[in-house]
C-alpha cells in the first residue's frame, strides 16, 4: 500500500476528464463496488491498489460526489474556488491554494 499524494482539502483536476473538486476523504486503497469499477472503460480502469480520493466536484455544468484513483488527479493551480454547496459544510478557505477544514472539524 503506497502513502496518499493527496491530501483533505487539496483541490485537484482529473487528467482525462474535464472537472476538478476538493478532496474531503481519502480510502488507501479501492472501496467501491464491483459493478462501478466494471462500468469503467478498461482502456482507462485504474489500478485497485493505490488511493482513491473522494471529491466535492464540479464540471462546467453540474456539481456532484466523485470517487477518483490517484493516477487520474493532479493538483488544479487555477487559484478558483471550487462552487460545489457542501464544501462549505466542512471547509473555510481556500487559503493559499487549499481548503482547511472546519476548526470544530479538525479537533
Amino acid at each position: 500500500m503506497q502513502t496518499a499524494r493527496f491530501s483533505i482539502g487539496q483541490i485537484v483536476r482529473h487528467r482525462i476528464y474535464p472537472f476538478r473538486g476538493v478532496i474531503f476523504d481519502v480510502d488507501p486503497v479501492f472501496d467501491n463496488t464491483e459493478e462501478w469499477y466494471e462500468a469503467i472503460p478498461l482502456d482507462i480502469r485504474p489500478r485497485k491498489d493505490q488511493p482513491f480520493y473522494h471529491l466535492f466536484a464540479e464540471n462546467a455544468d453540474s456539481e456532484y460526489v466523485a470517487y477518483v484513483s490517484e493516477q487520474n488527479l493532479e493538483i488544479d493551480d487555477s487559484d478558483l474556488p471550487i462552487r460545489h454547496p457542501q464544501v462549505s459544510e466542512l471547509f473555510d478557505g481556500p487559503v493559499e491554494g487549499a481548503y482547511r477544514l472546519k476548526h470544530q472539524l479538525a479537533n
